[in-house]
């Protein structure tokens, strides 16, 4: 997930130095190649445990570094439990045999549709051609998905993703309706409303045997995973990701969160062997080619604009 810098903050640079690129890459590197990790450890810990694990670990010890923010607690709630059980839970229950971890890191990002869908409910605004466009190009994409599943990626798995997507566009309204002046301590202390519901439906579908022979049995490699998911991804993504923002335009920075599917699949096929066939290119092309056009178009016509 991304944020945004409202206005022009003083030294916002508008163009990224080769170290702050380097840095950008890093983050997307770290959120594409997640999914690898995400495939890992779910070979230890069932998903709704091991999801309840990373937002343990992305609570505590942060907790101790991040005040409150200053927000109304119930919508920081409603972020934590859509992020935390919605997101991460379905989409751990997903890639857990029911799709490919390269292909579910491209179908979560249907969350941007999803996101534009629900801001144009409540505020009343018309979709743009544009978006149309984009949104039709990114439904062939996961159309063409649909049509191809088979034992490693399968109807269930590609609803699973799509509602986790959903649960992410719930979330960025929740937080937009927050405003959390600090985006990483905000995702610090709603960590703590994931908490119950999760080890609360692991223990109730999961079970206890399950949940405490993982604790009891996973090895380090688990525990790695786990602290990948809380620490890099989640504390190291939210804070780089929140220093390029203060310091370059959100137009700069956000098109390169178009690179984590390329990251995931490419990952996913290196470590995992997850097939790459012509379908799989030709609907991940359809999906960030709908991402691209609803991220770039606007500033692609602002500058046809001031010619």
């Amino acid at each position: 997930m991304t944020g945004a810098v409202v206005g022009a903050a003083p030294g916002v640079q508008a163009h990224l130095s080769l170290r702050h690129f380097l840095l950008a890459l890093a983050v997307v590197a770290v959120w594409g190649t997640n999914f690898v990790v995400i495939r890992w450890g779910l070979n230890q810990f069932p998903p709704f445990l091991f999801s309840a694990l990373r937002f343990t670990f992305a609570l505590v010890p942060a907790l101790f570094f991040f005040p409150f923010p200053r927000v109304a607690w119930r919508t920081m709630a409603l972020y934590g439990v859509f992020i935390g059980v919605g997101q991460f839970g379905l989409l751990y229950l997903a890639i857990n045999g029911h799709i490919a971890p390269g292909l579910a890191s491209l179908v979560v990002q249907t969350q941007v549709f999803f996101t534009i869908g629900l801001s144009m409910r409540i505020s009343g605004e018309r979709v743009q051609p544009f978006q149309w466009l984009a949104l039709l190009m990114a439904s062939a994409g996961i159309a063409t998905i649909a049509s191809h599943t088979d034992g490693s990626t399968t109807p269930l798995g590609l609803g699973l993703v799509l509602l986790a997507a959903l649960s992410w566009a719930l979330g960025n309204m929740a937080a937009k309706r927050s405003s959390p002046s600090n985006m990483l301590a905000y995702v610090v202390w709603s960590s703590a409303f994931a908490l119950p519901p999760l080890f609360l439906i692991s223990f109730l579908f999961e079970g206890w045997p399950a949940m405490s022979g993982a604790l009891l049995h996973a090895d380090g490699g688990a525990w790695a995973a786990v602290l990948w998911q809380s620490w890099g991804n989640t504390l190291f993504g939210y804070a780089a990701w929140g220093w390029l923002l203060a310091r370059h335009p959100a137009a700069t920075i956000t098109p390169m969160a178009l690179m984590v599917p390329v990251f995931g699949m490419s990952a996913s096929a290196f470590w995992l062997g997850e097939p790459l066939p012509a379908w799989k290119l030709a609907a991940a092309a359809l999906v960030m080619g709908g991402l691209g056009v609803n991220l770039l178009w606007p500033k692609l016509r602002q500058r046809w604009r001031g010619r």
